[in-house]
């Protein structure tokens, strides 16, 4: 019986191809994100990322010739779509758990976020909307988060 040395594993790894691990594990990564949950700064950068990798995506699918140009296609939609999805869930879990701590308890994407949406439909609705200690109001009557 041999027994393994720190030499001996570092020796067996080396022998090992690496390259075929990089999907699996991208796999995994969001899978993770469904179960473990995630730190509002970490989640402001996956949303940034998925935003700016979101806006990449459509402008190589508008500038491509023919179709065969961008056959990954299918394979890079169905990727950031397992992202968002994840990114979904796992805001969803940080505002229920920690929403009671303020509005930016999810990161401050999702705050900004959030706020333009809210502003916006009250917006379309009344004519004048401020903000005042967090909350929106809009005309005499007040709309947004904790009506």
């Amino acid at each position: 019986m041999s027994t393994l040395s720190l030499s001996t594993i570092r020796q067996n790894l080396a022998k090992f191809d690496y390259t075929g691990l990089g999907i699996p594990v991208l796999v995994l990564l969001i899978m993770a994100m469904l179960v473990l949950p995630l730190p509002p700064l970490l989640l402001d950068f996956l949303f940034t990322f998925n935003i700016v990798a979101s806006l990449v995506i459509i402008m190589i699918a508008i500038n491509t010739r023919k179709p065969l140009d961008f056959s990954s296609f299918p394979t890079v939609l169905l990727f950031a779509t397992m992202l968002r999805l994840a990114l979904n869930v796992a805001s969803t879990r940080i505002i229920l758990v920690e929403g009671h701590t303020g509005h930016e308890a999810a990161g401050k994407v999702v705050a900004a976020f959030g706020e333009f949406v809210i502003a916006q439909l009250c917006g379309w609705f009344h004519h004048f909307c401020y903000f005042d200690d967090h909350q929106l109001h809009c005309g005499d009557q007040r709309c947004g988060p904790g009506v």
